[in-house]
């Protein structure tokens, strides 16, 4: 499951340069380890929108970030075993999206996944070279288990002491709100993104969709593999193969599957996902990159997803899509 600072591998975004008789507003800064952007081509309020954005944004990291010690979730994360606190409806509905895809993946998408990401030097720590031994991954696995948080009555209580981590959704949740702010202010035409995440609406300022480049899954060099309109939607992206290390030539992902406590060992290196929401587009595609493509496929078709996934094949890649997804592209053709 991919930490908030993970670079996803969104790598251009095309189509943007200004020709209307609207000059473009584009408000940015820093939240979540990463940079966030939003670009509107409609006359707003700027400076107000602004410094809601930032005040929202402020807001979100108090109630998700596992960095800061008195956020709500690290007030959950602190709660013993067998009592109860009162939580926030917005983190309520983060933990029933992260029920859904615990669900639908079959366990492979696990906001409790923490200790085997630190085990693993993949948390805050700096990142190690060491594969831990299975005794101590066998240990981190058993304390993992979305299922014994209870809610009850806006309550949450834990019946073992596990920890939760949003990180895989808090991006794309991040990015619906900053969305939403932008619609309050009137405007129809934007682009939002945190960290890779984004959500468009409307049209750029040429007068077409938004055009999202998707880049070679190439750590030596960087170069657009295709491009992907956005007709009003959210788009998401998980990859693996910037993040890892390795050791007697074997390589370690930082992608890591819960139900194994190893790293994913499949030719998957980046999933794109389009939905409706960018929370949901986030999640579904750190599932999907831990799933594999056989796998994740057909949770992809079966939920009437658009994906797009990229996969290593010795020194080629090749790509696969889902049914969803190829009919979108053939609609905006």
């Amino acid at each position: 499951m991919k930490p908030l600072s993970l670079w996803l591998s969104i790598f251009a975004v095309l189509g943007l340069t200004a020709c209307g008789p609207v000059e473009p507003i584009l408000i940015t800064g820093n939240t979540m380890g990463t940079t966030y952007s939003v670009k509107v081509v409609d006359e707003i309020d700027a400076a107000g929108l602004s410094q809601k954005i930032e005040e929202r944004l402020i807001k979100v990291n108090e109630l998700m970030s596992t960095y800061l010690p008195y956020s709500e979730i690290s007030r959950i994360n602190q709660l013993p075993v067998g009592e109860v606190l009162e939580v926030s409806a917005e983190n309520l509905r983060m933990l029933q999206i992260a029920r859904l895809l615990y669900q639908q993946s079959e366990g492979k998408f696990d906001i409790t996944v923490g200790p085997l990401v630190r085990l693993w030097g993949f948390g805050p720590d700096p990142i190690k070279t060491v594969v831990p031994e299975s005794a101590d991954i066998a240990a981190a696995l058993g304390m993992l288990g979305l299922e014994t948080i209870e809610v009850i009555n806006g309550q949450i209580r834990k019946t073992q002491p596990v920890e939760l981590d949003f990180s895989a959704i808090a991006k794309g949740y991040g990015v619906d709100e900053l969305a939403r702010l932008v619609d309050e202010s009137g405007a129809k035409n934007y682009l939002v993104e945190i960290g890779g995440e984004l959500r468009a609406s409307g049209r750029n300022s040429n007068g077409a969709l938004w055009l999202i480049g998707i880049e070679r899954p190439d750590a030596s060099i960087r170069s657009a593999l295709t491009a992907i309109p956005l007709d009003n939607l959210a788009m998401a992206t998980s990859g693996d193969y910037r993040n890892y290390f390795e050791v007697d030539g074997i390589r370690y992902s930082h992608t890591l599957d819960p139900t194994t406590g190893y790293p994913i060992t499949h030719n998957v290196v980046s999933v794109t996902v389009l939905a409706e929401t960018t929370a949901l587009a986030d999640g579904y595609a750190t599932a999907i990159d831990v799933m594999g493509a056989e796998t994740g496929m057909a949770l992809a078709n079966r939920q009437n997803l658009p994906i797009f996934v990229i996969l290593r094949n010795g020194s080629e890649f090749t790509t696969q899509s889902s049914v969803a997804f190829d009919e979108y592209m053939a609609a905006h053709e």
